[in-house]
């Protein structure tokens, strides 16, 4: 039971980083991209795939 919710943890953390991915592109492909909001999008993406390399 407990492999099905780490499995499902890391089904979420994963679909959250390509969400992330997805945002960062979008923001890239802007005329002028927000450097703020890049910083922080690649923080966040940073934080997911650490907590996916632990799982």
């Amino acid at each position: 039971m407990a492999s099905q919710a780490l499995s499902s943890h890391l089904e979420a953390l994963t679909a959250k980083h390509a969400g992330l991915e997805a945002r960062l592109r979008e923001e890239m492909a802007r005329p002028i991209p927000d450097a703020g909001t890049l910083q922080a999008l690649k923080k966040q993406k940073l934080r997911l795939k650490e907590e996916i390399a632990r799982a």
